[in-house]
């Protein structure tokens, strides 16, 4: 991993493993994602690093491969030292010294490393997730009559696919999400949630990809509460955007 790469305030590297502080997550989380999901702040009891933040530095260390899918099967706590391998093959895990999984990928194809084009692609890819909440999540559990725990909002990715369209070269123009569909199936009170998106270029898509979420806790959809929740979240966001 380059220490030039736009990446480098959120992350360290010990002994040649990566650690990442709370508050490193949370200042991606909401400086670069535009995530404010409480599960992030830094001093929240059940806080995880972002899996954005995980991608991200894949992407950072490996390059973008014409086809990735990424599984993330454990939360990251607190400064827990990640192993990130030396020289992975097509399928590789991200791991802690107990060798525990959190991030397992899969890649073929042609490896994009111009870092240039990797910070475009991995911006544009987090901004997405940022429109997640509310925008794209809370039109779906009003349509399903679901929301999530107000008091515990807890909504965590599943997996993630990206698969280059047409050869990319360098990326000097803005590039653009777009989302395609979003849809929700509801079983209990899981909610499994798969959003398909285009990255672009002057409008015209190079990357298509999807995103899988879960949202757990839910209950019977309460307008009212909903939108006391949607105006809680953008009051947190306003008040770090004040600080």
């Amino acid at each position: 991993m380059t220490e030039d790469t736009f990446l480098h305030p959120f992350h360290g590297i010990r002994d040649g493993q990566v650690l990442i502080t709370p508050e490193q997550g949370s200042r991606f989380a909401k400086e670069v994602a535009g995530d404010f999901n409480p599960i992030h702040d830094p001093d929240s009891r059940r806080f995880c690093v972002p899996g954005d933040l995980l991608f991200a530095l894949v992407l950072a260390r490996y390059g973008v491969s014409a086809r990735m899918r990424c599984r993330f099967v454990g939360m990251v706590g607190a400064s827990v030292p990640l192993n990130f391998p030396e020289a992975p093959g097509s399928q590789f895990a991200i791991t802690d010294f107990r060798g525990k999984s959190y991030l397992e990928v899969e890649r073929d194809g042609v490896v994009v490393t111009d870092p240039y084009t990797i910070e475009a692609l991995t911006r544009s890819y987090v901004a997405f997730s940022g429109q997640n909440f509310p925008h794209v999540l809370v039109p779906l559990m009003e349509q399903h009559q679901v929301m999530v725990n107000p008091a515990r909002p807890l909504v965590i990715y599943e997996s993630m696919s990206l698969e280059i369209q047409i050869p990319v070269g360098v990326l000097t123009e803005t590039v653009q999400p777009q989302l395609n569909a979003a849809t929700m199936k509801v079983d209990g009170k899981r909610g499994d949630v798969r959003l398909d998106y285009a990255l672009t270029v002057d409008g015209d898509p190079f990357a298509i990809g999807s995103k899988n979420l879960v949202l757990s806790g839910l209950r019977t959809y309460d307008a009212q509460t909903m939108h006391g929740l949607v105006r809680e979240y953008a009051g947190w966001k306003a008040a770090y955007e004040a600080t």
